[in-house]
């Protein structure tokens, strides 16, 4: 018999805040089944396994994120733009850390397909738009701004710019500075 008031839905949601509480690595049916008092069985008629838990979490963490990049992005171009997406990429990832690391979860490829992941790639491509870059070079600055965006926000939560008296905001702001000047200036040789 299911238990009531456990759904999909809400043991996702549930995962996505235990994610964040102790770490996305961390996070079980069996944790699960410990927050919500009740015997494991009674959630595998919502999730499979672990991995159905994980792989529902990332998805949930995915659409949150490009639900929160896409309204920093509205009604913003070139520079301002760029800028609102790094923004709202680093705040989420500070706001929810386990969450970030679950939008990492490596997905298999129908489901990553069928996922936000895609509408974060078209986010990214619309403000390369204002760059007036073309093939390869717009794929390549996908895979350069997505590289720099998770290497900074990793290293900075990972406490890697806390050894100096150079504010990490500073250094954020001089990134993206720094970005921005390079796709302006871009040609292809």
């Amino acid at each position: 018999m299911v238990r009531a008031g456990l759904t999909t839905e809400r043991l996702t949601r549930a995962g996505a805040e235990l994610a964040d509480e102790v770490g996305f690595d961390q996070v079980t049916v069996s944790e699960l089944a410990r927050r919500f008092d009740v015997k494991v069985a009674s959630l595998y008629s919502h999730v499979k396994n672990s991995h159905d838990l994980k792989t529902r979490i990332a998805l949930f963490a995915l659409e949150e994120l490009a639900d929160r990049v896409a309204a920093a992005l509205a009604g913003r171009a070139g520079k301002d733009a760029l800028a609102a997406f790094a923004d709202a990429y680093r705040d989420y990832a500070r706001e929810h850390p386990g969450r970030y690391d679950a939008a990492r979860f490596r997905l298999d490829p129908e489901t990553a397909a069928a996922s936000a992941g895609v509408r974060h790639a078209q986010m990214t491509r619309a403000i390369l738009r204002g760059y007036d870059l073309t093939e390869p070079d717009q794929t390549h600055a996908v895979r350069m701004l997505g590289s720099v965006f998770h290497g900074y926000v990793s290293l900075e939560m990972a406490g890697g710019f806390s050894h100096t008296t150079v504010p990490s905001q500073e250094s954020w702001d001089w990134t993206l500075d720094s970005l921005d000047t390079l796709l302006r200036t871009w040609t292809t040789t």
